[in-house]
């Protein structure tokens, strides 16, 4: 009596299989007509298509695949361009700003064309506006005990950080600016080289404008630049 031939499905691993075919990439040379008969599940539909056809399907999806993940390697490299062309224009109308009236002034025009950033604010102590001719222009503010204090608790220990701000806060930090009826958002950064000179706020009437969880990188280089043109145009500079 001659015994059946055992069922290859039920006697050969599955994953030995697949190891041995990937180390012998060129098995189905010459059995082309082997690779027609095998069928695999349809990625997008009930029952089964050949081996083939699932080769095909696979490539297109990876072919989109790829033409998605460059487009939006395009998209962050045209971005990255843009706030870099932005962010030079900024700093090099502060570098020609003449005084410090014209370097807040500039901020905030640049700040408000080129980064949509409706309110500005320029914190300075009274040493670097005592031998002025003139008080302040908007939006730089003398900076006092109260709106110090005010200011360093918003931080909250922080060198720069982003907030809710309230009307109350608004009218505080902000006079120069019409305070929204409902709490705002903000991008604090404290101004040091060397000593505390300040504090730059960066404001919207939209509350999630300024949202907690955003980076402060460019509002920390910004300030940056800002207290080091303040110590230069401070009256005590040669």
């Amino acid at each position: 009596m001659t015994r059946a031939a055992p069922d290859p499905r039920k006697t050969l691993d599955p994953d030995r299989v697949a190891q041995w075919l990937a180390c012998h990439p060129d098995f189905f040379v010459g059995r082309e007509g082997l690779l027609q008969q095998l069928k695999v599940p349809h990625p997008e539909a009930r029952g089964t298509t050949s081996l083939l056809e699932r080769l095909v399907l696979d490539l297109r999806s990876r072919a989109e695949q790829a033409e998605w993940r460059l487009e939006q390697l395009l998209e962050s490299a045209r971005h990255n361009e843009g706030q870099y062309r932005r962010t030079r224009e900024l700093v090099l109308a502060l570098l020609e700003a003449e005084d410090n009236d014209a370097l807040g002034q500039a901020l905030a025009t640049q700040l408000a064309e080129r980064f949509h950033t409706p309110a500005v604010a320029l914190w300075c102590p009274a040493s670097l506006t005592d031998d002025e001719p003139r008080p302040p222009q908007a939006p730089r503010q003398v900076l006092d005990d109260h709106s110090g204090k005010r200011l360093s608790a918003l931080l909250d220990g922080r060198a720069s950080r982003c907030t809710r701000l309230t009307p109350t806060d608004w009218k505080r930090l902000l006079p120069h600016v019409p305070a929204p009826d409902k709490a705002g958002s903000c991008a604090l950064s404290r101004l040091t080289l060397g000593e505390p000179l300040g504090y730059l706020v960066l404001a919207s009437p939209d509350p999630d404008h300024f949202r907690a969880s955003m980076d402060t990188l460019f509002t920390e280089y910004v300030g940056d630049v800002v207290a080091r043109l303040l110590v230069r145009m401070a009256p005590s500079a040669p």
